[in-house]
């Protein structure tokens, strides 16, 4: 079929695929990214292999083999209307909240902090660490009296989230790590989309994992999001990543709850999790005990920081790697750091879990497969092509890919996604009943 697209190639490799198969994909129209680092190229790729691989479940649901697979043909302006996708929102004609006041880069001494502060607990721990009342400028001067580092180490100590700024690089990681299991899923039948029919187990909050299985759902997957009741969530957040999901609570510290979740994995083809090395283990949650209990499971597990390493129990999100792998400092101007101009490791870490997720169906389950943002930081700061597409060559017009719809929250405005339509909004958050749909 011809060349295959660099970056496209990477990440269908990182994956497990054969370089040959990475040629099925074609991108067409322009993406309009600006920056000094190839987050087009990123973007498109992440979607490409994710369409790729659900090509190949279709084909194998069909009698057919992977190699059976229709070309993949992906739109750049899709893509980038999807990666800034809570931009896009509007929640009644109202533009969500990004970030909290006590979030974003603050200047120390010597240097740059990071600070993420959009959850009420994140915020009360940021303050309680410094000292200080909860506004900017008390913030502001408190930083101001330390170095990065210290800032960094003493807010994370009490529970709060803050990295100081790095000029070099963070450490390389791998952009997937997988272990096969011993055992095969459930034998999945011909269906009019992919993942018709494919019981998803939504452990994952925020950006990244949320993406992975909102993914899973338009492409048909039947996707149950379960949270802890005590733990809140962000309204705006849920509604732009709850399409294509139900949503509800279990307390897993109760024997109800436990029961509950015990028996939707028993039925589950497919766990999905974002939480930190070593949060889930300590209920039997963990990637390895899932499969070791139920052999044929897919398992897609997510952190920030990498799964080994001084940082990898740290909590994190897409803005702290951006400023702990020298991402901030090269997109800043003027001595200031910067950001990408879209929340790239979150969305195209959520692409690479729906396409690892998806690729593992097709080849009959039991699978363990491991991401993180740090990964996907790695990747592009060390790895991703720059030149082939993706980048400035044109200017995307988002309204073709926005969509109005009702919703728990009202009407809703929305990026549509890069491989169809769910259908209906989402529900309001815990909301929902933790119970499968009949298949």
């Amino acid at each position: 079929m011809g060349n295959v697209d660099g970056a496209t190639g990477q990440a269908w490799a990182a994956l497990g695929g054969a370089a040959d198969e990475a040629e099925r994909v074609r991108y067409r129209g322009a993406g309009g990214w600006q920056g000094p680092l190839p987050v087009g190229e990123l973007a498109r790729a992440c979607v490409g292999v994710c369409g790729l691989a659900a090509a190949r479940l279709g084909a194998v649901r069909a009698g057919g083999t992977p190699r059976d697979a229709e070309p993949v043909v992906v739109d750049e302006g899709a893509v980038a209307a999807a990666f800034v996708s809570e931009r896009h929102l509007r929640v009644d004609g109202r533009a969500p909240v990004s970030f909290a006041p006590l979030s974003g880069f603050w200047r120390a001494a010597g240097g740059w902090v990071r600070t993420h502060a959009n959850y009420p607990h994140h915020e009360a721990a940021l303050v309680r660490a410094l000292g200080v009342p909860g506004t900017p400028e008390a913030v502001r001067g408190a930083l101001a009296a330390r170095g990065a580092v210290e800032a960094q180490e003493l807010v994370y100590a009490e529970g709060g989230l803050a990295v100081a700024v790095t000029a070099g690089y963070g450490e390389p990681r791998p952009l997937v790590e997988t272990v096969r299991g011993p055992g095969r899923g459930r034998a999945l039948g011909p269906a009019a989309l992919p993942a018709a029919g494919v019981r998803v187990l939504d452990l994952t909050r925020v950006i990244a994992g949320p993406v992975a299985t909102r993914t899973l759902g338009v492409l048909g997957a039947d996707v149950l999001r379960i949270d802890p009741p005590g733990l809140a969530e962000s309204a705006d957040a849920y509604a732009d990543t709850g399409f294509g999901k139900r949503s509800a609570l279990l307390d897993l510290a109760r024997a109800d709850g436990r029961a509950v979740l015990e028996g939707l994995l028993g039925e589950a083809d497919v766990v999905v999790t974002g939480y930190r090395p070593g949060a889930l283990e300590r209920f039997g949650l963990g990637g390895a005990e899932l499969l070791a209990r139920w052999p044929g499971l897919v398992v897609a597990e997510l952190c920030a920081w990498g799964w080994d390493g001084p940082w990898a129990a740290r909590r994190g999100f897409d803005s702290l790697v951006q400023a702990g792998y020298g991402i901030a400092a090269a997109c800043g101007e003027d001595g200031r750091p910067g950001v990408l101009p879209a929340q790239a490791l979150d969305h195209g870490t959520g692409y690479l879990m729906a396409a690892g997720v998806l690729k593992a169906l097709a080849e009959g389950g039991g699978r363990l497969l491991r991401f993180s943002l740090a990964g996907t930081a790695s990747w592009l700061v060390r790895d991703v092509p720059r030149g082939e597409g993706g980048g400035g060559g044109g200017v995307h017009a988002a309204e073709p890919w926005l969509r109005e719809v009702a919703s728990g929250y009202g009407v809703l405005r929305y990026a549509a996604s890069p491989f169809g339509e769910w259908g209906r909004g989402p529900s309001l958050w815990g909301t929902d009943t933790a119970e499968w749909l009949s298949r």
